[in-house]
């Protein structure tokens, strides 16, 4: 199903013009929608990569591949096993050290394959938020094409379910580094710990969390529409005993609910 917008033209135009690309695709809303464009405009010239790293939780790895499938562009996987040093140490500019690595590794492999660029799924809004990777995707040379459109979060997700997409009204996601605090250094153990426990979210039927690890204590936060399924006493020993099996010792509620970037917060009153 073809999109008429606009923007969507614009959107095809600036990825025609690359010519080859290789898109950096997670299986989120924005990204699935760029490949969907990538495909549209280039055929197979365009592909889809995937980079396999500790931080993306196995459930969107899937989602990607299945997503990848419908779309019908070609979806490699780059296997990065290892956090990075400067990533671990999880510093106040944590992404930006982690989109240079992963970015980095997709544009030797796109320059392997003689592709021309690299795209990257960043929209409009991500320019209202903290997001210090921007800045490696600058330095690496990485093309925006959903900015340069100038399209939106709301607007891709409407183009997106206009193209038949499933990501159309998938949950935000980030990588699961930003369930931990700034400062709190970052393991594989930890990052599996807090995969484990957000899984047990979701089989709980929960469409929008985060669990925030701060040490022994799992800060567990869902949509503010969601939060009344909480408050039933066995739903809530339920909850409290499985992310505890996941390695907490204990399990708390964030009264306020889900929101986007909450540990971005001390660093916005600085």
């Amino acid at each position: 199903m073809t999109v008429h917008n606009g923007k969507y033209e614009q959107l095809l135009a600036v990825i025609a013009a690359q010519r080859t690309v290789a898109v950096a695709f997670s299986g989120g809303v924005d990204s699935s929608f760029l490949c969907y464009a990538a495909h549209e405009a280039l055929g197979d010239k365009a592909l889809a990569v995937t980079v396999v790293s500790p931080m993306l939780p196995k459930s969107e790895i899937a989602c990607a591949k299945r997503v990848a499938a419908q779309i019908g562009i070609t979806h490699a996987l780059l296997d990065e096993p290892e956090i990075d040093a400067e990533v671990a140490a999880n510093p106040a500019d944590r992404c930006y050290h982690c989109k240079k690595r992963e970015f980095g590794a997709i544009a030797e492999y796109a320059e392997r394959r003689g592709l021309a660029a690299v795209l990257d799924g960043s929209n409009q809004d991500d320019l209202s938020d903290y997001r210090p990777g921007l800045q490696a995707l600058k330095e690496l040379r990485i093309l925006s094409p959903l900015r340069e459109a100038r399209l939106t979060k709301a607007e891709i997700r409407d183009m997106s379910h206009e193209a038949g997409l499933p990501t159309w009204d998938k949950p935000a996601f980030a990588c699961l580094a930003s369930r931990v605090p700034y400062g709190e250094p970052i393991s594989r153990e930890k990052l599996a710990k807090i995969e484990q426990a957000e899984e047990s979210l979701r089989a709980f039927g929960f469409r929008q969390f985060r669990v925030r690890a701060h040490g022994d204590i799992a800060r567990i936060e869902v949509a503010p529409d969601e939060r009344p399924l909480f408050f039933d006493a066995q739903t809530l020993d339920a909850i409290s005993a499985a992310v505890k099996r996941c390695g907490f010792l204990y399990a708390a509620f964030e009264l306020e609910g889900y929101t986007a970037g909450s540990l971005n917060k001390p660093i916005r009153k600085n």
